[in-house]
């Protein structure tokens, strides 16, 4: 048996508790068979559906599907002009994606510290970082939690403000959901998501034109949708394109999948926040873990629940215990990492970890532990014993 370096035996795991797992099952496996026996695969009517119904319970008046959130926030930044010479403000604190939609676009992204109560974007820094060539600022919802958008917009007036949705589907500030906060939001629907397709993506926003504009852009810049010229009376005239664009587009499988996981959004938001407050309740006194915040005015969607690791109290290093949590049979993952810290991104830019020092100790010290709809009351109580058996 494997010992850890403080000396403390690795216990024999009673059970394996997976960080997250898609909560898929009979009625996905059921949806799928209308696309396929009507053989319209690629974007069509369930991917209409789709967004109709994501669009209405984001409270936005349209919403388009995509291949990925990441997809969605390049379709964003280009349909709103942005390229080469324009600098974007992302904070530092986020999934690579975030930084790579501004490059995609020839743009520079530019690294803000966050805020390590909430793990968001600093609306101080953010503020910071404004200059002449500031065109655009990404607010990334992490893990659930929505960014402050009162103090960041007072803090960057004059750039647009998109949202990166990708883990907020559930979450909102003062009454307003996630995606509707902001020029545009995009989503995602990845397995460790709380509803999922797969891959793909959702663009949600109120701006009309904004939408007509990604809605051309994700179908190689046709001037009109594929669905609709297979559906006219002469489906062999081909669209003109006046824009290059993409094939960002979602299939029909994915939509079908999409229509019933939305449907069960707020029977899974509704056990995660259970779940949640269970771990708030049964971690409070471990002395070394700084539990999540949700500030007054915030929904919390809980796509994970992030914690900190005080290491100048924690019985080992925030690595370790992740080694020993794993010897026990229970997946944690690093909250996320620090992107000015990554190679390309650290090169290309000069960047080093003290340039966003919030952002770098929380990518070195955050811990996400086991928080899904596939758990049960015995795989929670279980986490918590194990935390606890830390010593």
């Amino acid at each position: 048996m494997k010992a850890s370096s403080t000396g403390h035996a690795a216990p024999k795991p009673v059970k394996t508790v997976p960080i997250a797992l898609p909560s898929t099952g009979e009625e996905e496996w059921r949806a799928l068979l209308g696309p396929l026996s009507t053989g319209w695969l690629t974007q069509g009517p369930k991917v209409a559906e789709f967004e109709k119904a994501f669009a209405l319970r984001q409270g936005v008046k349209h919403a388009v599907a995509t291949t990925s959130c990441t997809t969605a926030l390049h379709l964003i930044l280009k349909a709103a002009g942005i390229g080469p010479g324009d600098e974007v403000i992302v904070p530092s604190f986020t999934w690579v994606a975030t930084a790579n939609a501004v490059e995609y676009c020839g743009a520079t992204p530019v690294f803000a510290d966050i805020d390590p109560a909430t793990f968001n974007i600093g609306h101080k820094s953010a503020g910071a970082k404004v200059a002449s060539r500031t065109k655009a600022v990404i607010a990334v919802h992490l893990f659930g939690l929505c960014a402050d958008m009162d103090l960041l917009a007072e803090a960057v007036k004059g750039a647009i403000i998109v949202e990166d949705a990708a883990c907020a589907a559930g979450g909102s500030f003062k009454g307003q959901p996630a995606g509707s906060l902001g020029v545009a939001g995009a989503f995602s629907f990845h397995p460790r998501k709380i509803i999922t397709t797969g891959e793909g993506g959702m663009i949600t926003t109120n701006d009309g034109a904004l939408a007509g504009k990604v809605n051309m852009l994700r179908n190689h810049g046709a001037s009109s949708p594929e669905e609709a010229r297979h559906q006219s009376p002469k489906p062999y005239l081909l669209p003109d394109f006046n824009d290059v664009g993409f094939n960002y587009r979602m299939t029909d499988l994915q939509g079908a999948v999409g229509l019933v996981q939305l449907r069960k959004l707020d029977g899974f938001l509704a056990e995660r926040r259970r779940w949640a407050q269970y771990y708030m309740r049964e971690l409070a006194d471990i002395g070394w873990l700084r539990l999540p915040n949700t500030p007054e005015g915030h929904e919390h969607g809980w796509q994970a629940f992030v914690t900190m690791v005080d290491e100048d109290k924690a019985p080992a290093g925030r690595d370790e215990i992740m080694d020993r949590l794993a010897a026990m049979g229970v997946a944690t993952r690093p909250g996320t990492h620090a992107a000015h810290t990554l190679g390309y991104y650290s090169r290309r830019y000069g960047l080093k970890p003290a340039d966003c020092p919030n952002a770098y100790a929380c990518a070195t010290k955050s811990m996400a532990i086991p928080l899904h709809n596939r758990m049960d009351e015995s795989d929670y109580a279980y986490v918590v014993d194990c935390l606890k058996s830390l010593r």
